[in-house]
């Protein structure tokens, strides 16, 4: 499949047009395929229901024909206690029905989500680069409830009609071929309006969820900031423009549900119109002598059978197109492709891990900055265990350094390599199981302390938690909580410190253990008092690791084994502090400025 971008699975003017048919509800078959059992079961009974519904009509013919002229009183008690018998079939083979086609889409939207889910969590940097979370969660959410409500309930009254439709008319043409032929004449001027409109509230419906999908983007979004947005006053501001967007979301399902209604009274009137007509010709057959009054009787019943579920197929359309629409979405989101991706024979890394890097010649541009690059010709050669240190300016290209040895991407020139294997030739699960990152912000889960720290490796024991939390200067304030380890740490970590959320990072790589160890700026916004803690940590999980670090607080630098200067993607200058600083290159231009900076905070706080 081709990869696709953002730009082709949000934009509601570029896909609202798309396919118009039913199609895209196709993906679901592999999902009922796991269930066949289920799917038998709601046949079966989907069979017996309309079975017992059509048995109706012929009860009523005998009684017209052979009960109220025979005189006979216990003709027409039996056959009302048949009749009896006859519903009670019909309710429990209707709740049959209705249970496992309700099952079966609860089933299959909870398996639909996982699997998205699941493929959005292996889908590649260069995705969310340009993706708003939002958007995507949408899909996630809105899009397979609209699935959801489709196949457990809309499914269920399609099959329930088209079945009755389908033995309704086969009953029909069995009792007057002749009334018969006269209402086949009326089901062109259905169904024809009920494929048009049907697209008309597909595409409309496809649009609504598209609009919807940008609101909630962006409460996504603005949630996130909350704290952000009210420190600027922003209450207003944020609210109103979720407003205006959530109208555009009412306006595009008002067009759709607008159509549906239209498809529906359209369809009920052709429909009923057409049995008045049936009845009317049928009275003066009965007249002729041409069909018994019963036989009249029972061809009604049929026609109106047959005319409800036709009408009522009419009205789930305009559901399955919305529930198409959404189907679409998701089928979009299933066709985007990794763009970085394990090779079809991937090859093993060494073990033992030894945590040699190396990157040979590396150029790099971020595909979302128009090929602007922000790696030109890197040439590094790191031995396991050695401390390198990356310095330079804001947008030198110091994270992209990472970015490529985590292989979030692929250089477009050079290698990168771990234990001397190109990053593209293994699989990148397990060149990240053997990397350890400490990032500048630390993303905090909203879930347990534990649970935090099990995603360093999830099959660790206590007894290893607690080690990596004492090692990381975090088991203290910890113990300190309400629950210890089990203790529900809010979203984002919002209710630690940002010193507490850096060593809880920490203890995290370190429960990890990997041979190579990335510091992201670990220590830039922290007090002094927090920074020591966190620099004591520090120094324990770099021992014996190969450890790239990258500092804007050159202090932070000072015990590498090497210093790498980084300027508008190229390596300038490389060596010690003090070499470096005898230079009187950028790096001693960069010192100079922080250590001037530092001595004037020092004299303004005097």
């Amino acid at each position: 499949m081709a990869r696709r971008n953002k730009n082709e699975t949000g934009s509601a003017t570029q896909s609202a047009g798309k396919s118009r048919s039913l199609k895209p509800l196709g993906m679901l078959a592999p999902y009922l395929g796991r269930y066949r059992l289920q799917v038998a079961a709601a046949l079966v009974a989907l069979i017996a229901a309309t079975l017992a519904t059509l048995a109706v009509p012929l009860a009523v013919r005998r009684m017209i024909d052979f009960g109220f002229g025979g005189g006979d009183p216990g003709f027409i008690d039996r056959y009302f206690a048949m009749l009896v018998v006859v519903v009670a079939a019909l309710a429990c083979a209707s709740a049959a029905r209705y249970y496992f086609v309700t099952w079966l889409g609860e089933r299959i939207v909870s398996d639909l989500r996982v699997d998205v889910f699941a493929h959005i969590t292996r889908l590649s940097a260069s995705f969310f680069d340009t993706a708003r979370s939002g958007e995507v969660v949408s899909r996630l959410t809105a899009d397979t409830t609209q699935v959801k409500a489709a196949v457990g309930a809309s499914v269920s009254v399609a099959l329930r009609n088209l079945a009755l439709f389908i033995g309704a008319a086969t009953m029909m043409v069995i009792t007057s071929p002749r009334l018969s032929g006269l209402v086949l004449l009326a089901i062109p001027f259905v169904v024809v309006p009920l494929i048009v409109f049907g697209r008309l509230v597909r595409r409309r419906s496809r649009l609504a969820q598209d609009t919807l999908a940008d609101a909630s983007a962006y409460a996504v979004e603005a949630i996130g900031a909350i704290r952000t947005l009210q420190a600027f006053t922003n209450e207003h501001f944020a609210s109103s423009r979720f407003a205006a967007q959530v109208e555009r979301a009412f306006n595009a399902a008002k067009a759709s549900f607008t159509a549906r209604a239209m498809l529906t009274a359209f369809g009920m009137f052709v429909v009923f119109a057409s049995v008045v007509a049936v009845m009317w010709m049928g009275s003066k057959d009965v007249l002729a002598g041409r069909i018994s009054g019963g036989a009249l009787g029972q061809f009604v019943l049929y026609s109106v059978f047959a005319a409800g579920a036709l009408g009522q197929l009419s009205e789930v359309w305009g559901e399955l197109s919305q529930a198409s629409g959404a189907a679409e979405r998701l089928a979009e989101m299933f066709q985007i492709e990794p763009e970085i991706r394990a090779p079809a024979n991937p090859r093993a890394l060494p073990v033992p891990a030894q945590g040699a890097v190396r990157f040979d010649q590396v150029s790099f541009a971020y595909p979302s900055l128009n090929d602007e690059r922000v790696a030109d010709g890197i040439d590094i050669d790191i031995p396991p265990g050695e401390t390198v240190a990356v310095v330079g300016p804001s947008g030198a290209g110091k994270s992209t350094l990472f970015h490529l040895l985590m292989r979030f991407y692929d250089p477009q020139a050079g290698t990168v390599s771990l234990d001397g294997v190109d990053l593209r030739e293994a699989d990148p699960q397990e060149i990240r199981h053997r990397i350890a990152l400490v990032p500048q912000d630390s993303v905090i889960f909203g879930a347990t302390v534990k649970e935090n720290l099990l995603y360093g490796r999830p099959d660790a024991s206590e007894e290893d938690i607690r080690a990596a939390a004492v090692a990381a200067h975090a088991d203290t304030f910890i113990q300190a909580m309400a629950h210890g380890y089990d203790t529900m740490i809010g979203e984002r970590g919002v209710t630690l410190s940002g010193g507490q959320r850096q060593r809880l990072a920490i203890a995290r790589a370190l429960l990890k253990d990997a041979p190579v160890l990335l510091l992201d700026e670990a220590t830039s916004a922290l007090d002094a008092e927090s920074e020591k803690l966190v620099q004591t940590a520090l120094d324990r999980l770099m021992t014996d690791r190969t450890t790239l670090v990258i500092a804007h607080r050159l202090a932070t630098v000072l015990k590498a084994d090497r210093i790498l200067v980084m300027d508008k993607g190229r390596i300038v200058e490389q060596g010690t502090h003090d070499e470096l600083i005898g230079q009187s290159g950028l790096y001693a231009r960069l010192a100079r400025l922080q250590f001037e900076r530092g001595a004037q905070g020092l004299e303004a706080a005097k």
